[in-house]
């Protein structure tokens, strides 16, 4: 019959070890529906504020042709469904910047230099696209899209 024995330091190193993946498993379930872009007021029917900017990114092909793309950043912002949102837009790279919020009657100009201030309440959960109408596609340096989840 074979017996196994356990120090003192192994079984507080068992032990130790136990407790970190209890808090760690506590922790990662805990915040499964936490997202690092919302900034959402603890005081309710306030205005949740997004500040956003515009940003261009420059490279040189292998041949010397330069390309250029226009984004929206952060990219991708989280919201409540039905609660109040305040969109900052800071004009920053290009001169401006014609915009529409796909799925909603929200249009208007991002200008270089300037703060575009949209006010919007989204009453359906899902994903709506924030559309550069200068730079829709690959061709006309884009896409510039950013997307507004709706939770």
């Amino acid at each position: 019959m074979n017996l196994i024995v356990l120090k003192k330091g192994s079984i507080i190193a068992i032990l130790v070890t136990i407790m970190i993946i209890t808090v760690g498993t506590i922790w990662a379930l805990s915040s499964k529906n936490s997202y690092p872009t919302v900034s959402l007021s603890d005081k309710k029917g306030e205005k949740q504020v997004i500040q956003l900017v515009t940003g261009e990114f420059k490279s040189e092909t292998p041949s010397g042709k330069e390309i250029e793309a226009y984004r929206w950043d952060p990219g991708t912002i989280v919201v409540e469904k039905d609660h109040p949102v305040e969109l900052r837009i800071y004009g920053v790279n290009g001169m401006e910047h014609p915009f529409y919020i796909e799925g909603t009657d929200i249009k208007g100009t991002v200008k270089k230099g300037e703060e575009t201030v949209v006010n919007v309440s989204f009453s359906k959960e899902g994903t709506y696209r924030l559309i550069c109408e200068t730079h829709e596609t690959i061709d006309r340096n884009g896409p510039m899209i950013a997307y507004i989840v709706v939770d």
